[in-house]
């Protein structure tokens, strides 16, 4: 138990990385800024989280923005830990499905916050199926350091 465990991380670690980058920069940016224009456009000041029914006619549409960006808050913890986890030794696999999560989770706010929730469900199948991917890898690589 003197050793140190280390991880050695591949150079094509860069393109994991790039993608928490991506992230950040397309999806939950923009998110911000919408959520942002939002509160200008249907008049709901700072620090109110939703708006509410009886005093905004415009409530509903702000709330389906605001509901969009907190659901991807909510579950970009999980999602970044296993791209991290996982891109440790699936580096390539790990930042293309890791990309389409993205893009899944960007159709998810556009069609959320277009004011009908059901529009949400357009990007369902491009955000779970990738995060049920990135799952697998990191089951995959536990067990994998477990029989060592």
């Amino acid at each position: 138990m003197d050793d140190i465990p280390t991880i050695t991380l591949h150079s094509d670690f860069g393109y994991v990385i790039l993608t928490v980058v991506f992230a950040v920069l397309a999806h939950q940016w923009m998110a911000m800024f919408k959520v942002m224009e939002a509160r200008k456009e249907y008049n709901v000041p700072y620090p109110t989280l939703y708006a509410d029914k009886h005093e905004n006619k415009y409530a509903d549409k702000f709330n389906c923005v605001q509901r969009g960006h907190q659901n991807s808050l909510e579950s970009l913890p999980q999602f970044f830990v296993l791209l991290l986890l996982s891109g440790i030794q699936f580096p390539y696999v790990t930042a293309l499905v890791g990309t389409i999560f993205v893009i899944g989770r960007i159709l998810y706010f556009i069609g959320y916050s277009s004011g009908n929730p059901a529009g949400r469900l357009a990007g369902a199948p491009f955000y779970a199926f990738p995060f049920m991917a990135l799952l697998g890898m990191c089951i995959h690589i536990a067990v994998r350091v477990l029989r060592t």
